[in-house]
C-alpha cells in the first residue's frame, strides 16, 4: 500500500502536465496491446497454414492446395491464394511471383498499421515531460524572485524537485513504448521474412513441377 500512495503522491506533485503523459500512454499501451495480439494471431494463423499446404506443394497437388487456401483468412493464404489461382493457367514463374508480390504490396501496410504512431507517441511523452518540466521551473523562480530571502533555497529546491517530475515520468512512459516499438517492428519483419520464404518455396514447387510437366507432355 505504501508504493501506491507514493506513486499517487509522485502523481499528484508532478502538476497539470502529468495528465497529458498518462494519457498519451494509455493510447500508446493501447495500440501496443492490439498490434500484440493481432500479430500474434496473424503469425499463428500463417504457421498453421503452412504445415498444410508446404507438404502439398512438395508433392505437386496444387488442386489440394488452392483449397486448403481458399478455406483460409490468414495473410498466407491471400498470398499463395493469388499465385495458385494463376498456377493453372499460366505456366510463366514471373506471372506467379508478379501477383504474389502484389498481394505482399497490399499485406505489409496492414501488418505496419498503428505501429510507428507507438514510437511517436513515445516521443511526444519524453517532450511533453520536458516541458512540464521547464513550466514548473519557470513558475518555480518567478514564485522564488519574490519570496523571503531566509526561505528562497528551501522553496527553489522544493519546486525544482516537484518540477523534474514530470521528465521522470514522461521517460517511464517513454521507455516501455520504445520497447514495446521495438518489439513489434521485430515481429512484423519476422512475418514479412516469412512470407516471402513461404512465396519462394511455393514458386520453386510450381515451377519444379510445371518443368516436369512439360517435359512429359514434349517426350508423350
Amino acid at each position: 500500500m505504501e508504493t501506491i500512495y507514493s506513486l499517487i503522491a509522485f502523481f499528484q506533485k508532478g502538476g497539470l502536465f502529468m495528465y497529458p503523459i498518462l494519457l498519451v500512454f494509455t493510447v500508446g499501451a493501447a495500440i501496443a496491446f492490439e498490434r500484440w495480439l493481432q500479430l500474434g494471431n496473424i503469425r499463428r494463423k500463417n504457421t498453421t497454414l503452412w504445415e498444410q499446404v508446404q507438404p502439398l506443394l512438395a508433392a505437386g497437388d496444387f488442386e489440394q492446395a488452392r483449397e486448403t487456401v481458399n478455406a483460409d483468412d490468414s495473410a498466407l493464404a491471400r498470398m499463395l491464394g493469388m499465385g495458385l489461382a494463376r498456377q493453372g493457367a499460366v505456366q510463366r514463374r514471373e506471372d506467379i511471383e508478379i501477383a504474389m508480390e502484389e498481394c505482399m504490396m497490399e499485406i505489409i501496410p496492414q501488418l505496419e498499421k498503428r505501429t510507428p504512431y507507438i514510437a511517436l507517441l513515445s516521443n511526444i511523452a519524453t517532450l511533453l515531460g520536458l516541458l512540464g518540466t521547464i513550466m514548473g521551473l519557470i513558475a518555480a523562480f518567478t514564485a522564488v524572485a519574490n519570496a523571503n530571502p531566509a526561505e528562497k533555497a528551501d522553496l527553489l529546491s522544493a519546486s525544482i524537485s516537484v518540477a523534474m517530475n514530470t521528465t521522470a515520468f514522461g521517460l517511464m512512459a517513454a521507455i516501455p513504448m520504445l520497447l514495446l516499438h521495438a518489439k513489434l517492428t521485430s515481429t512484423t519483419g519476422h512475418i514479412v521474412d516469412s512470407l516471402e520464404m513461404a512465396s519462394i518455396k511455393a514458386l520453386n514447387a510450381i515451377s519444379r513441377f510445371s518443368k516436369h510437366q512439360a517435359q512429359t507432355d514434349f517426350e508423350a
